[in-house]
């Protein structure tokens, strides 16, 4: 019996896998058929090479592609091969020759596991660096992916340092209004504050002009002032000149680096990152759950057939990324704390999958 238990699981678990890339290959030769159409024009007016569409494009679209619809892959794989199962009362056969339905889960189990550790694995360490090269080359051959900084620019700089722009010109890498205030503890020691401040490539820093400086030593204060000063800060112009995604092209150690930086700062988009960084772990856990579900839908034979269970299928996966998405709205509307919200809907669907588990055929 325990010979017959093995043959059984490294049957499963080979038609899970196989389905499971096999149905990730073909949706990925037609989507990219689809991004080719709509994005050949672009290529052929800004003279795209070949070789970029091909290798930094392409190459590293498909990682980012497989993972943002991984649950909807891994449910569809399993509602369409235990569907074919059902039908040809194989489960039956199994549960007939005294395997449990609980024992049937394992080899599925297995096979979400593997699932899983490859998406956290293209989360965590292929994907960012592949985002990098995929945001260069949208930035030069199609649409801009830029974000700028414009006006009234405020955060922390240092545990100590606080500063200030009016406003902030990409063309130039310019700021205006330029102000940074010291403190030590609650004290305001010094006010640094310049009509402009241009960032310097070769120095690696800020150049100053105009500039007043407010030296605060209790009740005496000394003022200098001149007309050019250069300083180097925690702050360079390209943060101040952030890609859409930018989040997307950090790896596991880069996004927990810039969470912090982001918090010390106050700055909000520090959400964004939060977001990236639960969702990275979210979405691959997702597998056991939507695992579980497939089974308990599609183990039983129905009059639909296999089409009736593929259609419950595709609705409850997109249902379960929508509602990825639309967790994401707790977290910037401060309703829920991003390790929270990013997990409700895994939250959600695990009490659907127990509820099918219990109402399956045993």
């Amino acid at each position: 019996m325990k010979l017959n238990f093995i043959i059984i699981d490294r049957y499963i678990i080979r038609k899970f896998i196989t389905t499971y890339f096999f149905a990730l290959l073909l949706i990925i030769v037609i989507v990219i058929i689809f991004d080719i159409s709509e994005k050949i024009d672009d290529f052929v007016v800004k003279e795209a090479p070949l070789k970029a569409i091909i290798v930094n494009y392409y190459f590293n679209f498909i990682p980012y592609f497989v993972n943002m619809f991984s649950p909807l892959f891994v449910f569809i794989t399993v509602i369409f091969f235990t569907s074919k199962l059902a039908a040809n009362t194989e489960i039956i056969a199994m549960l007939s020759g005294g395997i449990s339905f609980k024992r049937l889960m394992v080899p599925y189990l297995i096979s979400a596991l593997v699932i899983a550790a490859f998406s956290l694995t293209l989360n965590l360490f292929v994907i960012p660096p592949a985002n990098k090269n995929r945001l260069i080359f949208e930035e030069k051959y199609l649409k801009s992916s830029k974000l700028t900084y414009n006006r009234n620019i405020h955060f922390q700089l240092e545990p100590d340092q606080f500063i200030y722009m009016e406003s902030f010109s990409n063309w130039n890498k310019t700021a205006s209004r330029f102000t940074l205030e010291s403190f030590e503890g609650n004290r305001l020691i010094s006010k640094l504050s310049a009509e402009t401040a241009a960032w310097d490539s070769t120095l690696g820093g800020w150049r100053l002009n105009n500039y007043f400086i407010r030296h605060i030593d209790g009740e005496v204060e000394r003022i200098e002032h001149g007309a050019r000063r250069d300083t180097i800060l925690n702050l360079t112009a390209s943060e101040l000149i952030q890609r859409k995604g930018a989040v997307d092209a950090l790896d596991y150690f880069e996004l927990n680096q810039e969470i912090e930086k982001l918090k010390m700062r106050g700055d909000d988009k520090v959400k964004i990152a939060q977001i990236q960084k639960n969702t990275r772990f979210a979405v691959p856990f997702s597998a056991f759950i939507l695992t579980i579900m497939g089974v308990s839908l599609s183990s039983k034979k129905r009059r639909g057939g296999i089409g009736l269970n593929i259609g419950i299928g595709i609705a409850l996966s997109f249902t379960y990324i929508l509602f990825i998405r639309f967790s994401e709205m707790f977290v910037h509307g401060d309703v829920l704390p991003p390790d929270v919200a990013l997990w409700v809907p895994n939250m959600v669907f695990a009490v659907v999958a127990a509820v099918l588990y219990f109402l399956a055929p045993k």
